[in-house]
């Protein structure tokens, strides 16, 4: 039994119907309604009646009701003590810049917010500099492309990103709000970052399959360096929707690209969880966190959550 299916019960309860308490827990009503089976399966015994409209609890699921909320009164209790204790410590976050444009700020304000005693070490870098300093144990944690098992560590699906064309709003004439395909972009002066980053290696991967002989203009391995060019018009640039988070003060367009198979995936590396600090701990907690409101919010372009 777990604490997030005695809420998904209380909420039921309260709204009186699996289709109005989905939409409250932002659930498909199938999933909502899986769950409670599942519950009643483990109590073995039914703790809801369906009517014509809605639900009603059972004998049984007014006491186990009394009950669940007691215990989600004890746990509500027990987090909020834990947060009073003042966590200290410190931790170590590494993030390619991309996402560091759009999760750095949103990160540390949610954990100046929750544990202001823990000292925080972000860390910009390449991906593979931040693979080299996770092996390193010189940090706590990564979002990162691909996985590693060269040592000890866990690792947890986080996000799927979807890639832009982006450009200097006059450079190019694709029309306006309309994805754009790999293989319309054979004379498109590209932007792009060297071999080095993992991103080019993905594009690379892209325009062979697409069988797309790109047109590399210029490398740029900085992506402050890289969008002030491509908002110059000096050539369009092809990067995650984070990089619109940081473009600058030009204005830029950007088309998604429609072929499903160039997405980025991101995962949430760390040290085996028995090296992990509770400091470390709670901050990758705090860290997927973090990202699926970004999401959800629609502040990360084109991000959608990876299931686990």
């Amino acid at each position: 039994m777990e604490l997030r299916q005695l809420r998904y019960f209380i909420k039921v309860v309260e709204q009186g119907g699996m289709g109005r308490a989905a939409a409250e827990l932002d659930l498909a009503t199938s999933a909502l309604s899986q769950q409670i089976s599942r519950l009643e399966s483990e109590l073995a015994t039914r703790l809801l009646v369906r009517t014509p409209t809605g639900v009603v609890p059972t004998d049984a699921g007014l006491a186990f009701l009394h009950q669940a909320q007691l215990a989600i009164r004890h746990a509500d209790n027990a987090m909020q003590a834990a947060r009073q204790s003042r966590l200290k410590g410190h931790v170590s976050v590494g993030f390619a810049s991309t996402t560091a444009s759009v999760l750095s700020v949103p990160f540390m304000r949610a954990m100046q917010e929750r544990y202001p005693q823990v000292r925080v070490h972000l860390v910009e870098g390449l991906s593979g500099n931040l693979t080299s300093m996770l092996n390193a144990r010189q940090l706590d944690i990564a979002i990162l492309f691909r996985p590693e098992t060269a040592l000890r560590r866990s690792t947890l699906p986080l996000l799927n990103e979807r890639l832009f064309l982006i450009a200097e709003p006059t450079l190019l004439d694709f029309p306006q709000d309309k994805p754009v395909r790999l293989g319309t972009l054979q004379d498109v002066k590209l932007i792009l970052p060297s071999p080095r980053h993992e991103l080019r290696a993905l594009l690379d991967a892209a325009f062979a399959r697409a069988n797309v002989q790109p047109e590399i203009l210029i490398e740029v391995d900085g992506l402050s360096v890289l969008m002030d060019l491509v908002q110059q018009g000096f050539g369009a640039t092809i990067q995650p929707g984070a990089a619109l988070v940081r473009q600058g003060p030009g204005p830029v367009s950007a088309w998604l690209i429609r072929d499903h198979f160039l997405q980025r995936p991101n995962l949430l590396l760390s040290l085996a969880e028995d090296e992990l600090s509770p400091a470390a701990l709670a901050a990758r907690v705090l860290l997927k966190h973090t990202t699926m409101n970004l999401i959800k919010s629609g502040e990360w372009p084109g991000a959608s959550l990876q299931k686990s």
